[in-house]
């Protein structure tokens, strides 16, 4: 039984604390976690517990970060938005506009828009890329620019898993005035100026700090597919696309060094977090990354204005990629407000069940980070799912 469960709540929030709990006592934490909610400004939700490494019976502390996988995205996102923001760059621009040996193959009308929206034609690289090649931004470059597209950029949206970060990384590189990296931007342009503890390319000093992530055993997996039976239909189609050959099955083919999912977890690799990967690598806690998203809604990281595009997708269609609506826009995904029809949150979530969402009408940020990875992806992530709703239920009876 799981005795550090540690935190705190706002009184009106104490049945979150009360899930956050069961969520334990019933198994469905079976490693770490950690849930923080702002609303109006406020922390109200801050709880953690469990196991930083339940092998080595290190438990989860408040220092205690775990990698949040493709959340990292949506901080990507905000890079790029502040870029344009400060008039160093425009959604509409082309790539080839600041990077000319991009316009290859096809490529040369592929706008910034495009490439936060998953429409590049570039979800897997189509040749070996090594962790060397990872490591060093020129070689990205290089295998970037000879890149063709899979499909014509801009005609479809299909998630680009892994090469979002890589993208993301080139174009800051170029239009920054200072052509820093990714991490670097948004460590002295966001994180430092904010007080926010999340890192893109960890500090080798910190590594001590991060949870070790554990796979689920296959009955717990059973156990979670039959609580979520829509699980079965993912799981389904995605063995389905890899088997038939449908849509872009080659996305889901991770280089060695870094393989989500398989049985040697390779991101416990604390050499991978040392790396400046945008789409799957950041590295944080739950109560920052609500921090960083209460500050976005306040028009505190970027203006109100163009925060106001950050609520409504762009793209509601079919991704081409994962076979299924996939709401998105300017690097965000959308997930559907089950309390107000028609509406959506904004955020993103991560492989595992890592999770950021927000509700800007309320005021809402939602963040959840777990080092026991769940099947489930999303609002189908049972243990965010049930979290979330229960937050959702106070807000609607007090509302401020």
């Amino acid at each position: 039984m799981v005795d550090n469960i540690f935190g705190h709540c706002d009184p009106r929030f104490t049945k979150v604390e009360e899930v956050f709990r069961r969520n334990f006592q019933e198994g469905w934490e079976y490693e770490g976690a950690a849930f923080a909610v702002y609303h109006k400004g406020k922390l109200v939700v801050d709880l953690q517990g469990g196991y930083a490494d339940s092998s080595s019976l290190a438990k989860w502390t408040d220092k205690t970060r775990t990698i949040v996988f493709s959340v990292t995205k949506s901080v990507g996102a905000l890079c790029i938005a502040l870029l344009v923001d400060r008039g160093y760059i425009n959604y509409e621009d082309k790539l080839s506009s600041f990077w000319p040996k991009y316009a290859q193959n096809g490529k040369e009308d592929t706008t910034v828009e495009m490439v936060v929206n998953h429409q590049a034609g570039l979800p897997a690289f189509d040749g070996p890329f090594s962790f060397e090649d990872a490591k060093n931004p020129d070689r990205v470059s290089e295998i970037i620019e000879s890149q063709t597209p899979l499909w014509k950029p801009g005609t479809k949206s299909g998630y680009h898993a892994l090469t979002y970060g890589w993208l993301v990384d080139q174009i800051i590189r170029r239009v920054d005035p200072k052509k820093r990296s990714v991490g670097k931007f948004f460590r002295e342009e966001i994180a430092e100026v904010h007080d926010i503890d999340f890192f893109i390319g960890l500090p080798p000093a910190e590594e001590y700090t991060v949870s070790r992530l554990t796979t689920p055993s296959f009955s717990f997996t059973l156990r979670e597919i039959w609580q979520q039976p829509a699980l079965l239909v993912m799981l389904v189609m995605t063995m389905l696309a890899k088997i038939l050959g449908w849509g872009y099955p080659q996305v889901w083919t991770f280089p060695s060094w870094l393989n989500l999912p398989g049985k040697k977890i390779t991101a416990n690799n604390p050499e991978l977090h040392f790396l400046e990967q945008v789409a799957a690598l950041g590295i944080t806690r739950a109560k920052d990354l609500a921090k960083l998203f209460a500050l976005v809604i306040k028009g505190e990281i970027v203006s109100p204005k163009l925060v106001e595009r950050f609520y409504e997708p762009m793209i509601k269609e079919k991704d081409a990629v994962m076979g299924f609506e996939a709401p998105k826009g300017l690097g965000f995904m959308h997930s559907p407000n089950p309390k107000k029809p028609g509406k959506y949150f904004f955020g993103h979530p991560g492989y595992g069940g890592n999770n950021v969402a927000v509700d800007p009408e309320e005021e809402l940020v939602i963040a959840y980070v777990t080092n026991g990875i769940k099947v489930g992806y999303g609002d189908l992530t049972l243990t965010f799912n049930r979290l979330k709703n229960a937050v959702l239920d106070i807000v609607e009876k007090f509302g401020n």
